[in-house]
Formats: structure tokens, C-alpha cells, sequence
């Protein structure tokens, strides 16, 4: 230990006195700088290691939240769109609501009987809201059918093809008068009393009549897709289409109608008898 003082004290004094050692030094830095970085190497593997670790975490938890948030997005999107297309119906009712000139109250639907050959749905308006029964509900379309039962706080409509239900039409094009019956599927209706040589023609619109008094004049109901005549029988084959959307429906027209039935006799008013009295003087 006392030689190795002595020589360090030598290669400090000739150290402060020259640049005689330089070379010595590079050369033993040759050796001694790859030591070096091999004795920082497990540290710095160490700390990069972390490093690495602590990255993927941070990346792993915003990739998660980004996850959830982008399905939190999606979700509003999704309710974005139902809205946007509530409010394109809603907006379609309201236009069709003025061209009919007639009051009429909008209702939501609210369930769907699955009896069989039952059509037969349940809206939210009822006796509360003036609601009774036989009125016409309609869409966007066309007639959807009538107030089947009307209570308190909803009311069932019965759809114009139920097979309970007639509705009194006319084909709009020459006026021929008839009756549309339900056939019990969703997407057709039946014409059963035209004879085989009647004037009606597949694409025929066929619109309410006003006969019975339930439906309005005027409204479209469906579209004649088939005549088929059958010789053997009194009546031809006659269906059509709705024009309304029974099946994608939500929301309904429910429609009062300014037309007051006249009486066909009357009882003479007080002024009625005043004027006959003077005429008669």
C-alpha cells in the first residue's frame, strides 16, 4: 500500500508538472472505458427497463379510457340518430296535421297485442285527452284504423287489416265506391264485393269515401296490387297494400273532424215562426 501512495503521489506530481502521461492515458482509456460502461450497463438496463414499463402502463390505461370513452360516444351517437329520426317523424306528422285542416292529437305507441289475426296496438291518449271511440288515426301515409276502445290515460287502435275491420274506399281515379277488409297480415288488405269486370286496376289509389261516417273523405288507404277475375264465382280476387307504415310506426294522428252531421227534420225556431207571421199579414 506504501508503494502504491508513493507512485500516486508521483503521477500526481508529474501530472501537475507535465503532459508526459497523456498518451498513457488514452491508451489505458481504451481499456478501462468499456469496464466502465459494462459496470453502468445493468443500471442503465434497469432504469430503461422501468422506463419502458412505466410507458406501456400509461399507454395501456389512456388506451382503455379512450376505449370507453369512444363507446360512450357511440352510444350518444346511436341516440343522436333515433332522435334525429323521432324528430323527422314528429316533423312529417306535423306537416301532414296542417294539409289535413283538421284537429288532431299526436300519441305515442306504447305496446302491440300479439294475439294471432289481432291487429291491435295501445297509445298513450285517451278519454283525458278527448279521445273517444271510432275516431280515424292515421300517419304520415295514410289511415292506420280507428279508435277500437278508448279509456282514461291510452287507447287501443284497431288496424284497418285486422280482419274485423271494413273501411268504406273509393278508387280515386273514376270514384268507384267499395269496401276494404282486413286480411289479418300486416301488409295487405282484401276487396271482396267487385264484380269480375269491375274498373279497377293494379296501382289504383283507393282513398276513404266518407260513407258510415267514421273516416273523412279524401284520406289514402293502400294501393291495389292484384285483380285476378274469377269466372267461377261472383267476385274477383282484389288486394292492396296500406299506404300507411303499420309495422314501423311510433307515433299516430288521432283526428277530429269539423263536419256536424244535419238533422233530416228540424223544429221551426222563433225567428222562423216571426217571419212566417209576417208574411202571412
Amino acid at each position: 500500500m506504501l508503494v502504491a501512495v508513493i507512485a500516486s503521489c508521483a503521477l500526481l506530481a508529474t501530472e501537475n508538472s507535465g503532459q508526459r502521461l497523456d498518451p498513457l492515458r488514452a491508451v489505458l482509456s481504451f481499456f478501462i472505458d468499456p469496464i466502465k460502461y459494462l459496470v453502468d450497463f445493468p443500471s442503465l438496463l434497469l432504469d430503461q427497463t422501468s422506463e419502458a414499463l412505466s410507458s406501456y402502463t400509461e399507454l395501456k390505461e389512456e388506451n382503455k379510457s379512450l376505449r370507453e370513452q369512444q363507446l360512450v360516444h357511440q352510444t350518444r351517437l346511436l341516440k343522436f340518430a333515433a332522435l334525429e329520426k323521432e324528430n323527422i317523424r314528429l316533423r312529417a306528422l306535423l306537416e301532414n296535421s296542417f294539409k289535413l285542416g283538421e284537429q288532431v292529437l299526436i300519441a305515442e305507441l306504447l305496446s302491440v297485442k300479439t294475439a294471432p289475426y289481432e291487429h291491435i296496438v295501445l297509445v298513450n291518449k285517451g278519454t283525458r285527452f278527448g279521445v273517444h271511440q271510432q275516431q280515424p288515426v292515421l300517419d304520415g301515409n295514410g289511415v292506420v284504423g280507428q279508435v277500437f276502445r278508448a279509456l282514461p290515460l291510452s287507447s287501443e287502435i284497431m288496424l284497418i287489416t285486422d280482419p274485423n275491420h271494413a273501411i268504406p274506399v273509393q278508387v280515386n281515379r273514376n270514384g268507384l265506391l267499395t269496401i276494404a277488409v282486413g286480411s289479418g297480415q300486416i301488409n295487405r288488405l282484401v276487396l271482396p264485393f267487385l264484380p269480375n269486370n269491375a274498373d279497377i286496376h293494379p296501382g289504383d289509389l283507393l282513398i276513404t269515401s266518407g260513407m258510415g261516417g267514421t273516416f273523412p273523405p279524401g284520406y289514402p288507404v293502400a294501393v291495389v296490387d292484384e285483380f285476378t277475375s274469377q269466372p267461377n264465382k261472383p267476385f274477383a280476387n282484389i288486394t292492396a297494400t296500406p299506404k300507411a307504415h303499420l309495422d314501423r310506426n311510433r307515433e299516430l294522428m288521432i283526428v277530429w273532424s269539423h263536419s256536424t252531421p244535419v238533422p233530416l227534420t228540424s223544429k221551426p225556431s222563433t225567428n222562423d215562426n216571426e217571419i212566417k207571421a209576417s208574411a202571412d199579414k
